[in-house]
C-alpha cells in the first residue's frame, strides 16, 4: 500500500510552524524576559512616576544650551524612519552638510571648526545613535555649564561618571549615552 505524500508534507509544516513558529518564539521570548527584563522591555528610560520618556538605546533630540548634543539624524530621530543618509563621501551634498553642521557646532561650543569631532557633524548609519565620544561630549562640558549657571567641573564629573568603556573590554569605541547624560544633568538639578 502507497501512503499519500501529502500526509508527511502537512505533518512537517505542521511541526515547523508551531515547533519553530510558536514554541521556539514563545520560550526565546520568555527566556529573554526573564533574564534580560529591561532590555526586553526595550531599555526603556520612565520617570517616577512611570511615565515613559524614551529608550537609552535611541537617541533623542535636546533642546537648549543646558543639554549635551546628540550626532545629527538622517532619520529626524523617528525610530520608525531610522536609516542614514546614504549619501557617498563623494557627493557635494553630503560635503555642503557637513560643512555647515561644522560651522554651527563650532559657533555654538564657541571653538574653531577644526576642534569639532566628526560625531557631532556626521549621522550614524541608523540615525538614532545615542552615543558620542568622550571628545564629542567634553567639546560641550563649558556651553552647558553656562547655560545652567554651574561651574564646569561639577558638569565635567557628571560626564565622567557616564563614561562607557570599550563593550566587554574588548569591542568598539569608549562613549557617552547623551541620553543618560542629559537624564544625569537634570537629577543634578533637582537633587537637594
Amino acid at each position: 500500500m502507497h501512503t499519500p505524500l501529502w500526509r508527511p508534507a502537512i505533518g512537517l509544516s505542521l511541526f515547523g510552524l508551531l515547533g519553530t513558529g510558536l514554541l521556539y518564539t514563545v520560550l526565546a521570548t520568555g527566556i529573554a524576559g526573564t533574564l534580560f527584563p529591561a532590555q526586553a522591555d526595550g531599555s526603556l528610560i520612565r520617570d517616577a512616576d512611570g511615565t515613559v520618556r524614551g529608550s537609552s538605546l535611541l537617541a533623542q533630540p535636546f533642546v537648549g544650551d543646558g543639554y549635551f548634543q546628540a550626532r545629527p539624524s538622517a532619520a529626524g530621530y523617528d525610530p520608525m524612519a531610522a536609516a542614514g543618509s546614504n549619501l557617498a563621501r563623494s557627493n557635494p551634498e553630503l560635503a555642503r552638510r557637513v560643512a555647515e553642521a561644522t560651522a554651527a557646532a563650532a559657533a555654538r561650543e564657541r571653538v574653531a571648526p577644526a576642534q569639532v569631532p566628526d560625531d557631532l557633524v556626521t549621522a550614524s548609519a541608523s540615525g538614532l545613535d545615542p552615543q558620542l565620544s568622550p571628545e564629542a561630549a567634553r567639546l560641550q562640558v563649558a556651553r552647558v555649564a553656562r547655560a545652567r549657571g554651574w561651574p564646569p567641573q561639577r558638569v565635567q564629573a557628571l560626564l565622567e561618571d557616564q563614561l562607557q568603556d570599550l563593550q566587554w573590554g574588548v569591542f568598539g569605541q569608549p562613549r557617552v549615552n547623551v541620553v543618560a547624560l542629559n537624564r544625569a544633568l537634570d537629577a543634578a538639578a533637582h537633587a537637594p
